[in-house]
Parts: C-alpha cells; sequence; structure tokens
C-alpha cells in the first residue's frame, strides 16, 4: 500500500489540476457565449462565481461585480484556491514531492504549466489573450493526462490519481449544471430566443457538446442537456460515469467501508433524483445535495487512506 503521505499527495494533485482545467474551460466557454449573443441582452458574469463556490472571498476583497474583476479572481487570483493560477500551484507542489510514483513527463509538464500560467495568468483578464492562455492551461493538463494515460502502471498510485480526479470532475459538473443551467432557466421571457446558443455553452464548458449531439436528436433543450451531464453512463464527465470510475479505482485500493458506503449513498441519490430542467429553484438544491455527497465521500477517502493509513 502507498504511504499515506504519497496517497493523499497524488489525490490533491489529481483534484488540484482538473479544478484548474475545468475553471479555464468554464471561464473560456463564458467568455464565448458572451461575445455570441446580442449586447442588450446584458448577461452577469457572477455566475461564475456562484459555480467557483467562493462568491464570499469575492465579496470581501472587491466592490464590483465587473467582467475584469470576476475573471482575474478566477483565473490570476493566486489568494483564490479556485482559481487557475493557485491550483495549477497547488498541483505542482503536490506532485514535486512524490515524483518517482508517476511517469517523469508528467512531471515536466506539469512544471511547465505552473510556469506559464505564473507569468500569463494576468494575460487572460484581457479578451484579447485570454483564449490563448485559458486554451494553453486545457491542453496542458490533458496532455499530462495522457502521459499518465500511456505512460503510468495500474497501481494503487494511478488509482489514488483517477479518485481525486473523478471527485473534482463530478464536482465540477454538478456545479455548472446547478449554477449555470438555473441561471439560464431564471432568464427573463425576452431572452428565450437566444436560451439554445446559453445551453450549448453549458455543454461545451464541460467539453460536451459533440457527445451530446451524438446521443441526441433535434434541438438543444435544458431537460436533455441536464439528463445527459447528470446521468448519461458513458459521458466520462457526466456526475455518473464519474462516480462508475470511483468505483473502479477503488477495486484496486484496499478495501474501505465507509468510502464504498459513501459512493453507495452517492449512486443512490443520482438514481433517485430527477427534477424537471425548468423548475430552476428545484435543480439548484439537487445539485447542492450531490456536492454535499460528493464531500462527505472526499472526506471519507482522506479518513480512511490518510489519516487511517498514517
Amino acid at each position: 500500500m502507498l504511504l499515506s503521505r504519497v496517497a493523499d499527495q497524488l489525490f490533491w494533485a489529481a483534484r488540484y489540476l482538473e479544478r484548474a482545467e475545468c475553471t479555464a474551460r468554464i471561464v473560456r466557454t463564458f467568455t464565448e457565449v458572451i461575445v455570441d449573443l446580442p449586447r442588450g441582452l446584458n448577461l452577469s458574469w457572477e455566475p461564475l462565481l456562484a459555480i467557483s463556490g467562493n462568491r464570499e472571498a469575492f465579496d470581501a476583497a472587491h466592490a464590483r461585480t465587473s467582467e475584469s474583476d470576476i475573471v482575474r479572481f478566477l483565473v490570476a487570483d493566486t489568494a483564490n484556491t479556485s482559481g487557475v493560477m493557485a491550483a495549477t500551484a497547488a498541483s505542482r507542489e503536490n506532485m514535486r514531492t512524490m515524483r518517482e510514483v508517476y511517469p517523469r513527463e508528467a512531471w515536466q509538464v506539469a512544471n511547465d504549466l505552473y510556469l506559464y500560467t505564473q507569468s500569463n495568468g494576468e494575460a487572460a483578464v484581457d479578451r484579447r489573450s485570454r483564449n490563448r492562455v485559458l486554451s494553453r492551461v486545457i491542453a496542458e493538463s490533458q496532455r499530462i493526462d495522457g502521459i499518465l494515460t500511456s505512460a503510468m502502471s495500474r497501481d494503487e498510485a494511478y488509482e489514488m490519481w483517477r479518485l481525486g480526479q473523478s471527485i473534482e470532475r463530478a464536482d465540477m459538473t454538478t456545479r455548472v449544471v446547478g449554477v449555470r443551467a438555473a441561471a439560464l432557466l431564471a432568464l427573463p421571457p425576452d431572452a428565450e430566443d437566444h436560451d439554445e446558443v446559453q445551453w450549448m455553452g453549458v455543454l461545451r464548458s464541460l467539453s460536451a457538446m459533440q457527445m451530446f449531439q451524438r446521443s441526441h436528436r433535434g434541438p438543444i433543450v435544458g431537460d436533455s442537456v441536464v439528463r445527459f451531464l447528470v446521468a448519461d453512463p458513458i459521458f466520462p464527465r457526466s456526475v455518473s460515469a464519474c462516480v462508475a470510475r470511483i468505483r473502479r479505482a477503488l477495486d484496486h485500493l484496499p478495501p474501505r467501508k465507509a468510502v464504498l458506503a459513501s459512493v453507495d449513498e452517492l449512486d443512490a441519490a443520482i438514481a433517485a433524483l430527477w427534477v424537471e430542467s425548468d423548475d430552476a429553484l428545484a435543480l439548484d438544491a439537487a445539485m447542492d445535495d450531490l456536492q454535499v455527497r460528493l464531500s462527505a465521500l472526499s472526506a471519507a477517502v482522506h479518513s480512511e487512506f490518510v489519516v487511517g493509513s498514517a
């Protein structure tokens, strides 16, 4: 079995890297949606703060909720642990101390990504350079994932990485569905003409657009999008598919009853869950419940594999 310290570092390195990638994609996609919509629609950038879960920290340090303030907070503010720069730095630091357990090439890319974000994070605040910076973050994160997939032994270290990645990925999906989708559903009637464009933005923020279109024919509507992102069994960023990947990781790790119990509860909640996508409050509450269960699962992993193995 891995040392508890190494297991914890792998788990959080994966979570932070996934968080950086997802946040970069969400900010990039929201910018694209804003550009595509008529200027008179006056969409707020504030839903991005709700997705990050750090609204209180933002309000404590900012008097305005302008585009530049919000994007800087989500990308370049090192005090924001959910921001791109801080998350890539935290992932790199965790990877630095246990380089012997994964391919050297992954460390080189992680280190290069850290150096790039430290030098270019502020450039993402400007729309003219935002796509370039955030696309680099996404591409390099995916490159690390590809190196681990193709060159890392399928041992306990690998499964701890996948465990952290899958929990973070499921959490980010619930945040996008619960906050962004609920915000769309609360749009005024005069914005309905642009409803499909914005649901497309929800899908793109999770790299789900093409796979959704493969599995669904016809217009892009809220019910279908939410069902796909929560319950689709084979799209790797759906909550259901992430939970299945968590189970596969646990199959290769020493049995821990508390962790498996948390996974069972999460699966049961997904199976029992359904709310119509036009009920914004119910949808938001349902996603909040899944986030609480994912947090409980993360706590169980720490208790059983880190504290319990120390």
